[in-house]
């Protein structure tokens, strides 16, 4: 077997064991833009906001970690083969900023997957919708502990990549 071939088979495991652990609570639909995430270790918490009609930006959060730390969430859809790219930023400048001071304060990027109660794995769509049961930020946990915002002064529980639907914003 292909190592590409077993790490998908992997990630669809983590994946559908992930959503597995959402359990059997039910949530009313909460359009995307409200929806409230936690991983399973209760290690970060995600926050959506509305965008405010940004025509580039199609997702907004926040993700809360230990120690009062928040992280700063965007997505934004790629040209060429369309993916959500999602990018997690800890106090970045705020104003004019440079594409290197942007890269130096970005603790995460990636594609940002969402998944059913049923284990089916989808793109993160854009606001509007109705919340996913689940979200996947791959690679996210060894990311941020390499981070600028990880350790003493930071954040001390590191999140899973795996994020559950917890409730709404009302």
């Amino acid at each position: 077997m292909s190592s590409s071939r077993l790490r998908s088979g992997l990630f669809f495991t983590l994946c559908t064991a992930g959503v597995a652990q959402t359990g059997s609570v039910a949530f009313a639909a909460c359009p995307l833009e409200l929806a409230v995430y936690g991983d399973a270790e209760s290690a970060a918490e995600i926050d959506f906001r509305p965008t405010g009609g940004s025509a580039v930006v199609t997702n907004t959060f926040k993700m809360v970690l230990d120690n009062s730390v928040v992280l700063d969430g965007i997505v934004m859809w790629t040209e060429g083969v369309a993916r959500p790219h999602g990018s997690l930023m800890y106090k970045c400048p705020t104003g004019d900023v440079t594409g290197d001071e942007l890269a130096a304060c970005t603790v995460w990027e990636g594609v940002v997957y969402s998944a059913d109660e049923k284990g089916n794995i989808a793109l993160l769509p854009a606001e509007g919708v109705d919340a996913p049961k689940a979200l996947i930020f791959p690679d996210l946990g060894p990311s941020l502990q390499m981070s600028s915002a990880y350790g003493a002064n930071g954040f001390s529980k590191v999140p899973w990549d795996v994020f559950s639907l917890k409730g709404c914003q009302e």
